[in-house]
């Protein structure tokens, strides 16, 4: 009887490392893809961090010149229609928008900036600098 029980404790004990094995698993795979879901809101840059919101003028004070900078123009806007259709306004915006690569070497990842209008919108990853 006692040799039973201390096999079934045991197998029990197996079960719940293995358990607890898979949710570890589990917790660090959705911890690594968790950046890219959510998108990236900083970036460091020597010992100072940018983050989304900041101008140009202090990514490029506290970043440097990036290596490769692209402009372009998108018009955003939307209609809007009163209930009766009696009248339409139609709002459009001229947005400018520029796209900056920074690549600090070979062991880490190109970054990638857009600005629009001179505000930080996004910061997401590129291949492996060289």
């Amino acid at each position: 009887m006692f040799m039973t029980d201390w096999l079934s404790s045991a197998n029990e004990s197996s079960q719940a490392k293995r358990k607890r094995l898979r949710l570890n698993l589990l917790l660090m795979i959705l911890l690594t893809y968790a950046g890219t879901a959510f998108g990236i809101s900083t970036m460091r840059c020597g010992h100072n961090l940018i983050e989304l919101q900041d101008d140009k003028y202090t990514v490029l004070e506290i970043c440097g010149e990036p290596e490769y900078i692209s402009y372009r123009t998108k018009i955003v806007g939307s209609i809007l229609h009163h209930p009766r259709r009696t009248l339409d306004i139609q709002q459009f915006e001229e947005v400018q928008v520029e796209e900056w690569v920074y690549n600090f070497g070979r062991n880490r990842i190109k970054q990638l900036l857009r600005f629009e209008n001179g505000i930080l919108v996004e910061i997401s990853d590129l291949q492996r600098g060289r």
